[in-house]
C-alpha cells in the first residue's frame, strides 16, 4: 500500500496534477513503449501490439476535489472557489494545503463561528462553500507576500491501513491511478495496444478524457473509478449501490454513461471464469471518464469498473484492498482477452 499512500497523500486539485502525473509516469515507464502528455496535462502511456491490434483506453483521472484561493482579507483569511463537487458540512475543521506557485505547502484550517455565540437561526442553517474562510495564521501582508489568487488548495488528511480498510483523502481516484500502473504491469497479449491514460480535470466535467479519446481514437474504453458504498446506517438495502468487501463493481449505468452491454457481459463473464469477486453497480448520480470516453469522435464502447468506496468526497474516504485487488485483477484479464471480445452493436 505504499504507493497507493504516496498517491494518497499527493495533492492535485483540477487542473494542478503535476505531482500525481509524476509519480504514474516514474512508476509505469518502465512497462511502456512510450509516454505522451498531451496540452491538457493528460498522460498518456502507451504498450502497442502487434500491427493493426485494436486499441483499448484505459482511463483514471489524477485530480482530486479542491480548491482555488478567490480572496485575502484584510485580516489575512483565504475565501476559495471551488473545483468539484463538495458537501460543505463535511469541510468544517478541516485542514488544508494552499500549494503555493512559489513551491511552497502552507496549511490552513476551516473555520466557522463557534457553537458559544451562534443564534438559534444560525444553529439551523448549512454552510455554504462561500461562507468558508480559510485561516493560514498570517497577517494580510504575510498571506498576499506568500499566497497567490488562483493558488490551487486541496484537503490535508494522511493515508491509514486499519486491516483490509484503507482510509484518506482522494482515493477518489488515486485508486485508478494506482489500478492502471499494475494492470500495466501484470497483462501480457500483444494483440492489442494499450493507452492508459492518467486523466486530468475529470471532477470538473471528465475533460481529460474527452480530449484523450478524440485524439487516440480507440476500439474500446474502460474508467477505474470508485463508487458509493453505502453499507452503512441509515442507508436502506436498495440505496447502498456497493458494498465494501463484496469485489469489484461492474457498472451498468451512471448519469454520464451506459455502458456497453457487450463489455458489462464480457468482464462478469471473465470475473466469474476466474473466480474474481464482483458486483453489479447502477450509480444514478455521479460519473466517470466512461462519459467522456464515449463521447470521442469515433463513438467509442464503454465501460466503468469500480472500486467501492464509503465516505466520497471526504477526508475519510474508506476502500477494502481486496476491492482493489479484485478491480487489478479483471482489468488485466480482460486486457489478456480484449483481442477475441465482439463489441460491436449489430447493425
Amino acid at each position: 500500500m505504499e504507493l497507493l499512500k504516496e498517491l494518497c497523500e499527493a495533492h492535485g486539485a483540477p487542473g494542478f496534477e503535476d505531482r500525481i502525473r509524476a509519480i504514474f509516469r516514474r512508476e509505469i515507464e518502465a512497462y511502456v513503449d512510450r509516454i505522451e502528455v498531451d496540452g491538457i496535462g493528460n498522460c498518456i502511456a502507451i504498450k502497442e501490439g502487434k500491427p493493426g491490434s485494436p486499441k483499448v483506453m484505459l482511463a483514471g483521472h489524477l485530480d482530486e476535489i479542491g480548491f482555488v484561493v478567490k480572496h485575502i482579507d484584510d485580516r489575512g483569511f483565504l475565501r476559495l472557489s471551488p473545483l468539484g463537487g463538495f458537501d460543505p458540512k463535511t469541510l468544517i475543521a478541516k485542514r488544508v494545503t494552499v500549494n503555493t506557485s512559489n513551491g511552497e505547502e502552507i496549511t490552513g484550517m476551516i473555520g466557522s463561528k463557534p457553537i458559544h455565540i451562534m443564534t438559534p437561526e444560525d444553529r439551523k442553517k448549512m454552510p455554504t462553500v462561500p461562507e468558508l474562510f480559510v485561516d493560514v495564521s498570517l497577517t494580510k501582508e504575510e498571506a498576499q507576500s506568500r499566497i497567490e489568487i488562483g493558488d490551487p488548495v486541496t484537503l490535508k488528511q494522511s493515508f491509514e491501513v486499519n486491516g483490509s480498510r484503507c482510509s484518506g483523502k482522494s482515493l477518489d481516484n488515486r485508486v485508478s491511478i494506482y489500478t492502471l500502473i499494475e494492470a500495466v504491469k501484470r497483462y501480457s497479449n500483444d494483440n492489442v495496444s494499450v493507452y492508459a491514460v492518467a486523466t486530468t480535470q475529470e471532477e470538473v466535467g471528465l475533460r481529460g478524457a474527452m480530449t484523450a479519446s478524440h485524439r487516440i481514437e480507440p476500439d474500446c474504453g474502460i474508467a477505474i473509478d470508485v463508487t458509493l458504498a453505502c453499507d452503512i446506517p441509515g442507508a436502506t438495502e436498495h440505496e447502498r449501490i456497493s458494498a465494501l468487501g463484496a469485489g469489484v463493481a461492474i457498472k451498468i449505468h451512471d448519469s454520464s454513461s451506459i455502458s456497453n452491454p457487450k463489455m458489462v457481459r464480457a468482464m462478469r463473464n471473465i470475473a466469474r471464469e476466474q473466480d474474481i469477486p464482483f458486483q453489479m453497480e447502477i450509480l444514478t448520480a455521479g460519473g466517470t471518464d466512461a462519459g467522456g470516453i464515449q463521447r470521442g469522435g469515433s463513438a467509442v464502447p464503454a465501460i466503468t469498473l469500480s472500486v467501492p468506496c464509503r465516505y466520497v468526497h471526504t477526508v475519510v474516504e474508506t476502500i477494502d484492498s481486496g476491492d482493489l485487488e479484485a478491480t487489478v485483477a479483471l482489468l488485466a484479464n480482460f486486457l489478456n482477452q480484449a483481442h477475441e471480445i465482439d463489441l460491436g452493436y449489430d447493425s
